[in-house]
Protein backbone atom coordinates (compact mmCIF):
# COMPACT_ATOMS: atom_id res chain seq x y z
CA UNK A 1 0.00 0.00 0.00
CA UNK A 2 1.30 3.47 -0.93
CA UNK A 3 2.67 5.25 2.12
CA UNK A 4 0.60 8.37 1.37
CA UNK A 5 -2.57 6.41 2.10
CA UNK A 6 -1.84 6.24 5.76
CA UNK A 7 0.22 9.40 6.12
CA UNK A 8 -1.34 12.18 4.04
CA UNK A 9 -4.37 11.07 2.06
CA UNK A 10 -7.45 11.53 4.22
CA UNK A 11 -10.27 9.96 2.24
CA UNK A 12 -12.50 12.89 3.19
CA UNK A 13 -10.28 15.02 0.93
CA UNK A 14 -11.54 13.03 -2.05
CA UNK A 15 -15.13 13.81 -1.09
CA UNK A 16 -14.33 17.53 -0.93
CA UNK A 17 -12.52 17.29 -4.26
CA UNK A 18 -15.56 15.67 -5.89
CA UNK A 19 -17.90 18.42 -4.65
CA UNK A 20 -15.54 21.20 -5.83
CA UNK A 21 -15.23 19.46 -9.19
CA UNK A 22 -19.02 19.27 -9.52
CA UNK A 23 -19.68 22.88 -8.49
CA UNK A 24 -16.60 24.50 -10.05
CA UNK A 25 -16.35 26.75 -7.00
CA UNK A 26 -14.75 26.58 -3.59
CA UNK A 27 -17.47 28.87 -2.20
CA UNK A 28 -20.32 26.71 -3.53
CA UNK A 29 -18.59 23.53 -2.34
CA UNK A 30 -18.10 24.98 1.15
CA UNK A 31 -21.81 25.83 1.33
CA UNK A 32 -22.84 22.33 0.24
CA UNK A 33 -20.44 20.68 2.69
CA UNK A 34 -21.35 23.02 5.59
CA UNK A 35 -17.71 24.07 5.90
CA UNK A 36 -15.88 27.37 5.68
CA UNK A 37 -14.23 28.44 2.43
CA UNK A 38 -10.74 28.43 4.00
CA UNK A 39 -11.29 24.86 5.22
CA UNK A 40 -12.15 23.68 1.69
CA UNK A 41 -9.20 25.56 0.17
CA UNK A 42 -6.84 24.02 2.73
CA UNK A 43 -8.22 20.55 1.96
CA UNK A 44 -7.59 21.03 -1.77
CA UNK A 45 -4.02 22.09 -1.10
CA UNK A 46 -3.45 18.99 1.01
CA UNK A 47 -4.89 16.77 -1.71
CA UNK A 48 -2.80 18.35 -4.45
CA UNK A 49 0.31 17.90 -2.30
CA UNK A 50 -0.52 14.23 -1.82
CA UNK A 51 -1.25 13.72 -5.54
CA UNK A 52 1.82 15.68 -6.61
CA UNK A 53 0.11 17.58 -9.43
CA UNK A 54 -2.36 20.51 -9.86
CA UNK A 55 -5.98 19.40 -9.98
CA UNK A 56 -7.66 22.74 -10.77
CA UNK A 57 -6.88 25.90 -12.72
CA UNK A 58 -8.60 29.27 -12.53
CA UNK A 59 -11.27 29.91 -15.16
CA UNK A 60 -13.00 33.24 -14.71
CA UNK A 61 -14.48 33.34 -11.23
CA UNK A 62 -14.49 29.58 -10.91
CA UNK A 63 -12.27 26.54 -11.18
CA UNK A 64 -11.74 24.07 -14.00
CA UNK A 65 -10.21 20.61 -13.76
CA UNK A 66 -6.79 19.91 -15.15
CA UNK A 67 -6.30 16.72 -17.12
CA UNK A 68 -4.97 15.12 -13.92
CA UNK A 69 -8.04 16.36 -12.08
CA UNK A 70 -10.34 14.90 -14.76
CA UNK A 71 -8.71 11.51 -14.42
CA UNK A 72 -8.99 11.66 -10.64
CA UNK A 73 -12.68 12.59 -10.76
CA UNK A 74 -13.43 9.76 -13.18
CA UNK A 75 -11.66 7.28 -10.89
CA UNK A 76 -13.04 8.59 -7.61
CA UNK A 77 -16.73 9.13 -8.39
CA UNK A 78 -17.90 5.48 -8.66
CA UNK A 79 -16.00 4.52 -5.50
CA UNK A 80 -17.42 7.40 -3.48
CA UNK A 81 -20.93 6.46 -4.59
CA UNK A 82 -20.30 2.84 -3.63
CA UNK A 83 -19.19 3.92 -0.16
CA UNK A 84 -22.30 6.07 0.28
CA UNK A 85 -24.52 3.22 -0.90
CA UNK A 86 -22.84 0.81 1.50
CA UNK A 87 -23.24 3.18 4.43
CA UNK A 88 -26.94 3.83 3.75
CA UNK A 89 -27.97 0.32 2.75
CA UNK A 90 -30.35 -1.49 5.09
CA UNK A 91 -28.68 -4.41 6.89
CA UNK A 92 -29.21 -7.74 5.17
CA UNK A 93 -30.58 -10.06 7.85
CA UNK A 94 -32.78 -13.09 7.30
CA UNK A 95 -33.42 -14.96 10.57
CA UNK A 96 -34.26 -18.13 8.65
CA UNK A 97 -30.76 -18.31 7.17
CA UNK A 98 -28.65 -16.43 9.74
CA UNK A 99 -25.87 -18.50 11.28
CA UNK A 100 -25.05 -15.92 13.93
CA UNK A 101 -23.85 -17.16 17.31
CA UNK A 102 -25.32 -15.21 20.26
CA UNK A 103 -23.40 -15.09 23.52
CA UNK A 104 -26.01 -15.10 26.28
CA UNK A 105 -25.31 -14.54 29.97
CA UNK A 106 -27.87 -15.99 32.39
CA UNK A 107 -28.32 -16.06 36.12
CA UNK A 108 -28.92 -19.58 37.35
CA UNK A 109 -32.58 -18.75 38.01
CA UNK A 110 -33.07 -17.32 34.51
CA UNK A 111 -31.44 -20.36 32.96
CA UNK A 112 -34.21 -22.55 34.38
CA UNK A 113 -37.22 -20.73 32.94
CA UNK A 114 -35.69 -18.96 29.94
CA UNK A 115 -33.14 -21.08 28.10
CA UNK A 116 -35.35 -24.07 27.15
CA UNK A 117 -38.11 -21.77 25.91
CA UNK A 118 -35.70 -19.52 24.02
CA UNK A 119 -34.13 -22.45 22.19
CA UNK A 120 -37.56 -23.68 21.10
CA UNK A 121 -38.50 -20.21 19.84
CA UNK A 122 -35.23 -19.83 17.93
CA UNK A 123 -35.66 -23.28 16.42
CA UNK A 124 -38.88 -21.94 14.93
CA UNK A 125 -37.82 -18.39 14.00
CA UNK A 126 -34.05 -18.65 13.42
CA UNK A 127 -33.21 -22.35 13.07
CA UNK A 128 -29.56 -21.84 12.16
CA UNK A 129 -28.67 -19.38 14.90
CA UNK A 130 -26.66 -20.74 17.82
CA UNK A 131 -26.47 -19.78 21.48
CA UNK A 132 -23.51 -19.90 23.83
CA UNK A 133 -24.94 -19.60 27.34
CA UNK A 134 -22.68 -18.64 30.23
CA UNK A 135 -23.35 -18.06 33.91
CA UNK A 136 -23.53 -14.49 35.24
CA UNK A 137 -24.77 -12.83 38.40
CA UNK A 138 -25.05 -9.27 39.64
CA UNK A 139 -21.37 -9.16 40.64
CA UNK A 140 -20.02 -10.40 37.30
CA UNK A 141 -22.44 -9.18 34.64
CA UNK A 142 -20.72 -5.84 33.98
CA UNK A 143 -17.35 -7.46 33.21
CA UNK A 144 -19.04 -10.19 31.18
CA UNK A 145 -20.83 -7.68 28.95
CA UNK A 146 -17.61 -5.74 28.51
CA UNK A 147 -15.86 -8.97 27.50
CA UNK A 148 -18.16 -9.88 24.63
CA UNK A 149 -21.60 -10.97 25.83
CA UNK A 150 -24.36 -9.92 23.44
CA UNK A 151 -27.11 -9.98 26.06
CA UNK A 152 -27.63 -10.98 29.68
CA UNK A 153 -30.59 -11.73 31.95
CA UNK A 154 -30.03 -11.28 35.68
CA UNK A 155 -30.47 -8.83 38.53
CA UNK A 156 -27.98 -5.98 38.49
CA UNK A 157 -26.78 -3.05 40.55
CA UNK A 158 -25.37 0.16 39.12
CA UNK A 159 -24.05 -0.21 35.58
CA UNK A 160 -22.24 2.12 33.14
CA UNK A 161 -24.32 4.15 30.69
CA UNK A 162 -22.88 2.05 27.87
CA UNK A 163 -25.02 -0.87 29.07
CA UNK A 164 -28.71 -0.75 28.21
CA UNK A 165 -31.21 -2.27 30.63
CA UNK A 166 -34.89 -3.24 30.55
CA UNK A 167 -36.85 -4.72 33.46
CA UNK A 168 -38.39 -8.05 32.46
CA UNK A 169 -40.39 -8.68 35.64
CA UNK A 170 -40.46 -7.93 39.37
CA UNK A 171 -41.81 -11.17 40.80
CA UNK A 172 -41.75 -11.89 44.51
CA UNK A 173 -40.72 -14.96 46.52
CA UNK A 174 -42.73 -17.97 47.64
CA UNK A 175 -42.14 -20.93 49.92
CA UNK A 176 -41.63 -24.19 47.98
CA UNK A 177 -42.24 -27.48 49.81
CA UNK A 178 -43.28 -31.11 49.50
CA UNK A 179 -46.68 -31.47 51.24
CA UNK A 180 -46.11 -35.20 51.74
CA UNK A 181 -43.27 -34.49 54.17
CA UNK A 182 -43.45 -30.85 55.29
CA UNK A 183 -46.62 -30.45 57.31
CA UNK A 184 -47.77 -26.93 56.55
CA UNK A 185 -51.23 -25.34 56.49
CA UNK A 186 -53.03 -25.43 53.16
CA UNK A 187 -53.78 -21.73 52.96
CA UNK A 188 -51.75 -19.43 55.18
CA UNK A 189 -48.23 -20.02 56.43
CA UNK A 190 -47.45 -18.44 59.79
CA UNK A 191 -44.05 -16.99 60.60
CA UNK A 192 -43.41 -19.27 63.57
CA UNK A 193 -44.11 -22.32 61.39
CA UNK A 194 -41.81 -21.02 58.68
CA UNK A 195 -38.87 -20.53 61.07
CA UNK A 196 -39.55 -23.82 62.89
CA UNK A 197 -38.80 -25.85 59.76
CA UNK A 198 -35.41 -26.61 58.24
CA UNK A 199 -34.50 -24.90 54.99
CA UNK A 200 -32.37 -25.32 51.90
CA UNK A 201 -31.06 -22.02 50.56
CA UNK A 202 -29.23 -20.66 47.55
CA UNK A 203 -26.11 -18.74 48.54
CA UNK A 204 -23.75 -17.23 45.98
CA UNK A 205 -21.27 -16.59 48.80
CA UNK A 206 -21.08 -20.24 49.80
CA UNK A 207 -22.31 -19.62 53.34
CA UNK A 208 -25.48 -20.08 55.42
CA UNK A 209 -27.02 -16.73 54.54
CA UNK A 210 -29.77 -16.36 51.99
CA UNK A 211 -32.19 -13.65 50.94
CA UNK A 212 -34.20 -13.89 54.19
CA UNK A 213 -31.10 -13.44 56.36
CA UNK A 214 -29.88 -10.54 54.23
CA UNK A 215 -33.21 -8.67 54.03
CA UNK A 216 -35.03 -9.53 57.28
CA UNK A 217 -31.95 -10.06 59.44
CA UNK A 218 -33.51 -13.27 60.79
CA UNK A 219 -31.67 -16.59 60.83
CA UNK A 220 -33.42 -19.74 59.62
CA UNK A 221 -32.62 -23.33 60.54
CA UNK A 222 -30.56 -24.08 57.45
CA UNK A 223 -29.85 -27.70 56.65
CA UNK A 224 -28.19 -27.17 53.26
CA UNK A 225 -26.75 -24.29 51.21
CA UNK A 226 -26.30 -24.70 47.45
CA UNK A 227 -24.77 -22.35 44.85
CA UNK A 228 -27.68 -22.33 42.37
CA UNK A 229 -31.37 -23.07 41.83
CA UNK A 230 -30.60 -25.87 39.36
CA UNK A 231 -31.21 -28.81 41.71
CA UNK A 232 -33.40 -27.17 44.33
CA UNK A 233 -36.50 -29.10 43.29
CA UNK A 234 -34.72 -32.42 43.74
CA UNK A 235 -33.59 -31.41 47.22
CA UNK A 236 -37.05 -30.31 48.32
CA UNK A 237 -38.96 -33.24 46.83
CA UNK A 238 -39.10 -36.17 49.23
CA UNK A 239 -37.96 -34.08 52.21
CA UNK A 240 -39.41 -31.77 54.86
CA UNK A 241 -37.12 -28.94 53.73
CA UNK A 242 -38.53 -25.54 52.76
CA UNK A 243 -37.04 -23.40 50.00
CA UNK A 244 -37.68 -19.70 49.52
CA UNK A 245 -37.46 -19.05 45.79
CA UNK A 246 -38.57 -16.49 43.19
CA UNK A 247 -42.14 -17.22 42.09
CA UNK A 248 -41.15 -17.66 38.44
CA UNK A 249 -38.56 -20.26 39.47
CA UNK A 250 -41.13 -22.08 41.62
CA UNK A 251 -43.49 -22.28 38.62
CA UNK A 252 -40.77 -23.92 36.56
CA UNK A 253 -39.83 -26.41 39.29
CA UNK A 254 -43.46 -27.43 39.86
CA UNK A 255 -43.95 -27.91 36.11
CA UNK A 256 -41.38 -30.70 36.28
CA UNK A 257 -42.17 -31.85 39.85
CA UNK A 258 -45.97 -31.55 40.19
CA UNK A 259 -46.06 -33.03 43.67
CA UNK A 260 -44.48 -29.90 45.11
CA UNK A 261 -46.52 -26.91 46.27
CA UNK A 262 -46.01 -23.26 47.17
CA UNK A 263 -47.37 -20.96 49.86
CA UNK A 264 -47.13 -17.23 50.25
CA UNK A 265 -44.48 -16.12 52.71
CA UNK A 266 -45.67 -14.90 56.11
CA UNK A 267 -43.72 -11.66 55.70
CA UNK A 268 -43.04 -9.11 52.98
CA UNK A 269 -40.11 -10.03 50.76
CA UNK A 270 -40.14 -8.07 47.52
CA UNK A 271 -38.28 -9.46 44.56
CA UNK A 272 -35.52 -7.54 42.81
CA UNK A 273 -36.27 -6.71 39.19
CA UNK A 274 -34.82 -9.21 36.74
CA UNK A 275 -33.39 -7.26 33.83
CA UNK A 276 -32.47 -7.68 30.19
CA UNK A 277 -29.01 -6.15 29.72
CA UNK A 278 -27.00 -5.50 26.57
CA UNK A 279 -24.15 -3.27 25.30
CA UNK A 280 -25.37 -0.10 23.61
CA UNK A 281 -23.12 -0.97 20.66
CA UNK A 282 -25.56 -3.76 19.71
CA UNK A 283 -28.68 -1.55 19.80
CA UNK A 284 -29.16 -1.83 16.03
CA UNK A 285 -27.65 -5.30 15.56
CA UNK A 286 -30.49 -7.25 13.92
CA UNK A 287 -29.74 -10.74 15.34
CA UNK A 288 -29.30 -9.32 18.85
CA UNK A 289 -32.54 -7.33 18.51
CA UNK A 290 -34.36 -10.50 17.52
CA UNK A 291 -33.05 -12.41 20.54
CA UNK A 292 -33.83 -9.54 22.92
CA UNK A 293 -37.39 -9.32 21.60
CA UNK A 294 -37.94 -13.06 22.01
CA UNK A 295 -36.56 -12.98 25.58
CA UNK A 296 -38.92 -10.14 26.48
CA UNK A 297 -41.88 -12.07 25.03
CA UNK A 298 -40.99 -15.19 26.98
CA UNK A 299 -40.60 -13.20 30.21
CA UNK A 300 -44.07 -11.67 29.78
CA UNK A 301 -45.57 -15.13 29.28
CA UNK A 302 -43.78 -16.67 32.25
CA UNK A 303 -44.43 -13.82 34.67
CA UNK A 304 -48.02 -13.25 33.49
Amino acid sequence: MHENYGRDLDLNLLRMFAVVADTGSVTAAASRLYLTQPAVSAALRRLQTAVGAPLFVRRGRGLALTSRGERLRAAVRPHLQALVDAALAAPDFDPKTSERTIRLGLSDAAELWLLPRLLRVLERDAPRMRVIATSVQFRTVEDALASGLDVAVTVADELPHAIRREVLYRGGFVCLFDPRHAKLPRRQLREREYFAHEHVIVSYNGDLRGVVEDVLRKQRRIRCSVPSFAHLGALVEGSALLATVPEVVAKHIISTRPRLRTLRLPFALAGTGVELLWPSATDDDAPCKLVRARIAEIARQVAG
